[in-house]
């Protein structure tokens, strides 16, 4: 992806500008919306390092191996706190994608954040 490409997760900013600086460790999510757009840019894009960073140790898969998936498209559906002086939030979100036989799809989620050592980390997806 070029640096100064529209973003993946949809904020109509550069990749560089937007995700892109917290993929390359430049910056650290100061919300947990930010910390969300940025690993939808990281599926989107396949930065497999930065979805490991910023997952919860204790809640992540041992295998991060990207999903042939092409990710088309992202919604905000609900934030719960999450912002800057948060130490922990809820971001739901729809993320849309095609599968490898070209059929869309939407994954639906209320994601559970939290501040470890000062950073924002992924927790889980909260049960439906």
């Amino acid at each position: 992806m070029s640096l100064q490409q529209s973003c993946p997760c949809g904020t109509g900013a550069t990749y560089d500008a937007c995700c892109g600086r917290l993929h390359r460790g430049a910056a650290q999510a100061e919300t947990a919306e930010e910390l969300m757009r940025s690993r939808y840019s990281a599926y989107a894009v396949g930065h497999v390092d930065h979805l490991f960073r910023t997952w919860h140790p204790r809640t992540r898969p041992e295998d991060l191996s990207p999903q042939p998936l092409h990710w088309t498209g992202l919604e905000i559906v609900d934030i719960v706190a999450g912002g800057r002086g948060d130490d922990t939030g809820v971001v739901e979100l729809e993320a849309h994608y095609l599968d490898p036989d070209g059929r869309a799809h939407t994954l639906h989620e209320r994601s559970r954040f939290e501040r470890r050592g000062g950073r924002w980390v992924y927790v889980a997806a909260e049960p439906d």
